[in-house]
């Protein structure tokens, strides 16, 4: 049963919410009222919840994401990652495919997006690493910042890592896929377009990099996303007592 002493508190409060007008919020100064000493208000969460419930949703997002994107066509089908040709290349792709050559330029496209998907699960070390060496600050301005506050933590701590440590096995993958011998046959049968626009210097490997990063970040941001704002993407009690006491 209500007590007395709890009634006037709770009518103290609309009193006072009403009073401020623009100077507070009323909806929020009701809930710190009534939530602020539950199980899932804000106040009871401790430092420690809210770094162990930032790291196991970070894992989950990166896990998720390394696993859709180091798949056969993780990348290729994937319209929103998928690699397309370099900048640099594209009026070269435009010739070939006047003079119906596509499937030189197809070929070229599907290898890159190959090699990608080949190095994408050597990132799961390092996300880990960036995981791991998370403070408590880290983690209160994640849990209070933006949709992708923790894409944006990864790319912080991880993304110069993450390309150092890729690159040199974007460069393996594109032998063992056949970028390399792709792009030469791509360049081949282009012939005076390539020389024309200097395509011969492009840097291949740097590019793919470079983009199957920009594809891993946006899938965690995504999944970031999707375990703030759906209650249904938190898999465990402590992610959903993290992110459901910002609601």
């Amino acid at each position: 049963m209500i007590s007395e002493q709890y009634f006037r508190g709770f009518a103290l409060a609309v009193c006072l919410a009403l009073a401020t007008n623009a100077h507070a919020d009323w909806k929020n100064l009701l809930e710190s009222f009534v939530g602020g000493g539950s199980e899932s208000g804000p106040a009871a969460l401790s430092n420690q919840d809210i770094v162990a419930g930032l790291k196991e949703a970070l894992d989950q997002g990166a896990q998720r994401a390394v696993g859709a994107l180091g798949q056969t066509d993780g990348f290729l089908s994937d319209a929103r990652v998928r690699i397309p040709m370099p900048p640099e290349l594209e009026s070269v792709e435009s010739a070939l495919r006047t003079l119906k050559q596509d499937r030189y330029a197809d070929e070229f496209i599907l290898t890159m997006n190959r090699a990608a998907e080949a190095a994408v699960p050597e990132a799961s070390a390092i996300l880990g690493d960036a995981i791991r060496q998370m403070t408590v600050d880290d983690a209160k301005q994640i849990l209070n910042g933006p949709d992708d506050a923790a894409t944006q933590y990864f790319r912080r701590v991880g993304e110069e890592r993450l390309t150092t440590r890729m690159r040199p096995i974007v460069s393996d993958a594109t032998s063992r896929t056949g970028v390399t011998s792709s792009y030469k046959t791509f360049m081949d049968k282009a012939g005076f377009a390539a020389k024309l626009v200097g395509a011969e210097n492009v840097d291949i490997d740097g590019y793919v990099t470079e983009r199957a990063l920009g594809g891993l970040f946006l899938l965690i941001a995504e999944e970031e996303k999707r375990i703030r704002e759906n209650p249904l993407a938190r898999s465990t009690d402590l992610l959903k007592k993290v992110f459901g006491s910002r609601q």
